[in-house]
């Protein structure tokens, strides 16, 4: 993945920022980060459940893929390619910052938070641990991601888990090889590994409430060099995906129990190695009904979804709504230069999203932090 390269991306950003007249800006965080700070027409009052401050984050890496668009804009990196939409994200966050700097229709501080790293890197969760809450206090956190299967304009929002835990396995399964017409003085573990592809297919199925959610996916299968050759070992890896910690750790336990059980069934060993990624990002209520009025002020309320499903992708904002209460929401972008889901080769950020972008952005502020 691009992680922590988005140097020059930094650089240009904390250009802008500094244009508009920002009161403050601090490079560095997480390696590539940038963090801004505008300050309102007045200090936000202290009396209790007063918004004081908000944070608004825009992430700004890219994808390590190659773009096959052919389009004046199209990217000049080989192997570079934002093919997720944060530039677009970044743009919008940095018109709101405009505006905020000009109008300053608030009271209180805003904190523009430019996130490095989201795709598989742990940038947000590295913000935080680099002290950023400390630096910037934030009362309450907001985000935002274009979303193309949505129609171009609207919003969609959700309380409660919106995008999922993503987690990844592997499993090592031992055997004893041999010749492949003497099966009989082997311990196969292509067919160990076959048995157990079957059998974490049922991990959610039968293991899990039918009201819950997760997913195991086997996205790999690695065994043998020749065709007349039982290998001695084989590994298979994939993907775990749930909503609720309690599920996630169900799962994590049961691939292991599963693992171990049909390895030893057919005389062999398995190793199993399971690595936690980005938990689920969980908006809190009071924020994602907040998030879900400033979107109706910007483009009706019959244009905000306030109960859109649930993902299973996953975001790394989820760090920071660990730490402070907030939400992320859904921008749509169907109708637009591309059809194509974001990670795809062909994928186009739908320019007309950036005013709504920016202005839902700036409403959020201008209505939690009144003047």
């Amino acid at each position: 993945m691009c992680r922590y390269e988005e140097v020059r991306t930094s650089g240009l950003v904390a250009e802008r920022l500094k244009s508009f007249g920002v009161d403050r800006i601090e490079l560095g965080l997480a390696t590539t980060g940038v963090v801004a700070t505008i300050k309102g027409r007045k200090e936000a009052s202290n009396s209790e459940g007063t918004v004081r401050s908000i944070g608004l984050r825009a992430d700004m890496d890219c994808l390590p893929m190659e773009e096959e668009n052919d389009v004046p804009h199209k990217s000049t990196v080989d192997g570079k390619f934002h093919g997720c939409g944060h530039d677009g994200h970044t743009t919008m966050l940095l018109a709101a910052a405009k505006y905020l700097c000009a109008t300053r229709n608030f009271a209180g501080d805003v904190h523009l938070i430019f996130q490095p790293a989201e795709e598989g890197g742990f940038g947000g969760r590295s913000m935080v641990q680099d002290g950023m809450f400390d630096k910037f206090p934030c009362d309450e956190v907001y985000g935002m991601h274009n979303w193309p299967e949505l129609a171009a304009g609207e919003f969609g929002v959700l309380h409660g888990p919106l995008m999922a835990s993503a987690d990844e396995f592997s499993v090592t399964l031992e055997g004893r090889g041999g010749h492949a017409a003497l099966p009989h003085l082997c311990v196969d573990p292509i067919v160990m590994g076959a048995q157990l592809v079957s059998m974490l297919q049922t991990l959610v199925s039968r293991t899990v409430d039918p009201l819950d959610s997760g997913v195991v996916s086997v996205t790999q299968f690695h065994a043998g060099t020749a065709h007349n050759v039982i290998p001695g070992s084989a590994k298979l890896g994939g993907t775990v995906r749930a909503f609720k910690e309690d599920t996630r750790s169900h799962i994590e336990l049961e691939i292991t129990r599963v693992a171990n059980l049909v390895a030893e069934a057919m005389n062999g060993s398995a190793k199993v190695s399971y690595n936690r990624g980005y938990p689920a990002t969980v908006n809190h209520k009071a924020q994602t009904e907040h998030a879900a009025l400033a979107a109706a002020a910007v483009v009706g309320s019959d244009k905000v979804h306030r109960n859109i499903s649930p993902t299973m992708g996953a975001e790394d904002f989820s760090y920071m709504l660990l730490e402070r209460p907030g939400c992320y929401v859904f921008l749509g972008g169907a109708g637009g230069p591309s059809s194509s889901m974001v990670h795809h080769p062909l994928y186009d950020f739908n320019d007309a999203l950036l005013p709504v972008g920016s202005s839902w952005f700036a409403q959020v502020v201008e209505s939690r932090m009144p003047l």
